[in-house]
């Protein structure tokens, strides 16, 4: 049976093609692909529980991620057990978090970065100082923790297992300008494009923090041949990493609402655009632009193929994907509890102009605030219970 891909369509953002239903569970080279966002990648967990609530086995062969994404797909590769309880952890992890696990949110840290960077300026470059404008230690120990070691052998134990067939995380290189899919598992068959390699390394979680490193906010990290910075910079297919792993069938959970035409029409702002609805756009270019037009791309690659007939099709093989969105804009969202984030975090965020606009992505980029974190992955479980139909279908239930 073949479900057809799914792309969600501007002038109806939630909609999915339906499939007969089957008797069995399917995950054979099925593939979940984690997105990047920040912190909305809470929204992606909550979707998870409900999946594994309405399928108790389900259990993707490949794990890919990005960015925040790249969070995600490391707990769950790295942790042992059934996928279900795995995704618990990962809940039970976002539902803790708070500012100050992922970045030093003090008054006195952020006037010393500030400084800093201002001297970096009014230098001319002579004096080099932070290089990120946000400290992201906080959330390298707090992975360690979650993660249980820097060295990432939990992977290589599920694959072992026959509970993981490949991984993955994306990273740009800043010393070589190409995105780089670092990844372990059986039977991968390296790759190389333009701009975009594979590279089969035991992963760490120096490798999550470079594919997490938001540009400018968080600093470049490290790593053997240079450094590196978040996945989604220069990543022009978000689902190429999955198809060369072996992928049939790809599930994607965005981090953003798809508009209508009539929405999309509808200013966010009233004046001038200020420095958060700029970085807003910004990062949405970077992290979500790309998965459409992907989403896309490979929608019609499924068409042309319908009419090649399979002996004809050399490499190419027909690959079913079903991406699925936020029923709400979470960026508006943010706005509802951008008053309780720490006072020097809030300091800062208002600096940008996030009380300027009526949808703040850039805000909800970074706002790992508990209570925010925690309405996430409820809006995740109770979009994934009313798609319940479509995600039977396509998981092949």
């Amino acid at each position: 049976m073949r479900v057809d891909s799914v792309l969600s369509e501007p002038e109806n953002p939630t909609s999915a093609t339906r499939g007969p239903f089957m008797t069995t569970t399917n995950t054979k080279d099925l593939a979940l692909v984690m997105t990047g966002g920040g912190a909305r990648a809470a929204y992606q967990v909550g979707f998870l529980r409900t999946i594994c609530r309405l399928i108790p086995d389900f259990e993707p062969e490949i794990l890919t991620g990005v960015s925040a994404g790249a969070i995600n797909a490391t707990f769950l590769a790295n942790t042992p057990g059934p996928f279900a309880e795995r995704v618990e952890g990962l809940v039970d992890l976002w539902s803790r978090l708070e500012p100050q696990d992922v970045m030093d949110v003090g008054a006195i840290q952020f006037g010393r970065l500030m400084l800093q960077w201002l001297a970096r300026l009014g230098s001319g470059g002579r004096y080099k100082g932070k290089q990120g404008f946000l400290d992201s230690s906080p959330l390298r120990k707090t992975m360690t923790e979650a993660l249980g070691s820097g060295e990432l052998r939990g992977i290589m134990r599920n694959i072992d297992a026959g509970r993981l067939k490949s991984f993955a995380v994306t990273a740009a290189s800043y010393t070589t300008g190409q995105t780089v899919t670092f990844c372990e598992g059986r039977d991968i068959q390296g790759w190389e494009r333009v701009n975009r390699r594979s590279r089969r390394v035991p992963l760490t979680v120096e490798h999550v923090m470079a594919s997490a490193a938001l540009p400018f906010l968080f600093p470049a990290i490290a790593l053997a041949d240079g450094w590196y910075g978040d996945g989604g910079i220069r990543l022009t297919s978000p689902f190429a990493p999955a198809i060369h792993l072996g992928a049939h069938r790809i599930l994607a959970i965005s981090t953003r609402r798809g508009r209508t035409i009539a929405e999309a029409d509808q200013p966010v702002i009233d004046a001038y655009p200020p420095p958060s609805r700029i970085a807003s756009l910004v990062l949405n270019a970077i992290f979500l632009d790309q998965l459409d037009g992907d989403a896309h791309n490979l929608h019609r690659i499924n068409e042309l193929l319908d009419h090649v007939p399979e002996g004809e099709r050399g490499p190419l093989r027909p690959v079913d994907l079903q991406v699925w969105r936020p029923s709400m804009d979470l960026g508006e969202l943010a706005n509802d509890y951008e008053a309780r984030l720490p006072w020097a975090l809030r300091f800062l965020m208002r600096g940008t102009g996030t009380k300027e606009s009526r949808s703040n992505d850039f805000l909800s980029m970074i706002m790992f605030q508990g209570d925010y974190l925690s309405r996430l992955v409820t809006c995740g479980e109770q979009d994934a219970e009313e798609r319940r139909d479509e995600i039977l279908a396509f998981l092949g239930t």
